[in-house]
Order: C-alpha cells, then structure tokens, then sequence
C-alpha cells in the first residue's frame, strides 16, 4: 500500500494522468523521487507505442513527428517546461544569482522565455521527425525519459538547494536521502546499461549527452543560482530529453553515411 502511495504522490506532482490523490505525509514522500523515474517509463511507453503505430500504419513522417513532439508535454502537463521558460528568463538576466531566484519566482513570462521555448519546440520537432523509430531506437528514447528522471532525482537528493522552500526543498527534506541516492543511482545504472544493450553505439552516446548535460546543470546551479531549485530541475530535464535525442539522430545519419 506505501509502495502505491509513493508512485501515487510521484505520479500526481510530476504528471497530468489520472491517478489517486493521496494525502501527502512523511511516509509516502521519503521515496517519492525514486518513483519519479517510473513516470518516464509510461511516457517512454506512450513514446514508443505512437512510433510503432505511425510505422504500421505508415503515417506521415511530420504526423509522426508532431505526435512524438507533444506526448511529453500531453503526460507531463507541461511541469518540467515551466521551469525550463522561468530558467531561461532567470539566466538571460545575468543577474546576481540572489535577483535570479527571485526571477524564477515570478510567475510572469518573460520575452526570453518565449523565445527559448519556439526555439526548443522547433528543435524538437525536427529530432522527432528525423529519428527513424526503428525498435531499438525507440525502446532507448522511451528508457532516456526514465534515465532523465533517475538524474533529476538523484540532483534533488545529492547537491545543495538553492533556498528552503519550493517544490525541490519539499521533496528533498521529505527524502530519505542517503538510501533514496542509492536507489536513483542503482536505477541510473540499470538504465544506461539497457540503453547500451538495445542499442551499444547510440545508448551509449545518449547516456554520455545525458551526463554532459548534467554536468553543466549542477555547475549552473552552483555558480548562477546557489543551489538546486525546482524550476532548474525542470530545465535540466527538458534539455537532457532534447540532446539524447539529437545524440540517437547524430547517431542514426552517421550510421546511414557509412
């Protein structure tokens, strides 16, 4: 019962699928963002499944693109986006960081924000059209939503918070932190081993991509905003998602050339 409390509370902050609504409490948090990752697989599921229908059923490459394209933001309801949209406000400031967080707090969008987020839209609707949704390759970008979600988790869990409240605060003081680091990195593992498995070259480039990018967020919060914060988390994500992609298509044209 504790162990469907705590993918419930998971699923119902960081997705907008129907699910119960329990009742937040010390017990059902402590290993909420071990759960996270679970929310990347069923978006990985719903990835993989729309590509293997647009193939059976020979759909237009752009249909099968835009489709892809929104899914995550259709499962996500657009969370991890948000932060994306606030991040890019905050950094394009080049403010002090104390005047960054407030930047992230405020809940207008800024002229920054709008243009990071077409040029992102437009990006990845390019990657999405272009992959070609060969099984191993769609099976590794379903697992890259759960790897990105293992990395977010373990951030939120391993290095400093920007501030003592918000989302990532609430998350991480709830967290059983030492065993919950385990188990996001033991699920980091697993699922980088089977993104080699389905596919050695481009798993591993999309795993590498993943880890640069999460190289640059940790030392973007540190020197830009501090610490960790909810809305930074989000941007990782959003990023990590993009370059695996761009990692699996790099990867597909250099196979075709050769």
């Amino acid at each position: 019962m504790l162990i469907l409390e705590t993918a419930a509370v998971a699923f119902s902050m960081f997705s907008a699928l129907p699910v119960p609504q329990p009742v937040w409490n010390q017990r059902n948090m402590r290993y909420a963002m071990c759960a996270f990752p679970l929310v990347g697989l069923v978006l990985g599921a719903l990835w993989w499944c729309w590509a293997a229908l647009c193939c059976r059923l020979a759909l237009p490459e752009l249909l099968r693109g835009a489709g892809l394209c929104l899914l995550p933001v259709a499962v996500t309801g657009g969370i991890h986006l948000d932060g994306y949209a606030d991040t890019s406000d905050a950094l394009a400031s080049h403010a002090p960081p104390e005047r960054r967080r407030e930047i992230l707090s405020d809940s207008h969008c800024g002229a920054f924000a709008i243009i990071r987020l077409c040029t992102y839209f437009v990006g990845y609707f390019a990657l999405c059209t272009a992959v070609d949704p060969t099984e191993p390759a769609a099976l590794c970008m379903g697992l890259s939503f759960a790897l990105s979600r293992a990395m977010s988790g373990f951030a939120i869990t391993a290095f400093p918070l920007a501030k003592d409240t918000g989302l990532a605060h609430t998350f991480a003081s709830a967290a059983h932190r030492g065993r919950a680091r385990t188990i996001l990195v033991v699920t980091m593992l697993l699922t980088g081993v089977l993104m080699w498995v389905l596919g050695a070259i481009p798993g591993t480039a999309m795993t590498v991509a993943a880890a640069v990018v999460m190289w640059h967020y940790i030392r973007t919060a540190r020197t830009k905003f501090g610490g960790i914060t909810g809305d930074l988390a989000g941007w990782f994500m959003q990023r990590a998602e993009f370059w695996m992609l761009a990692a699996l298509v790099a990867c597909q044209q250099v196979e075709e050339l050769l």
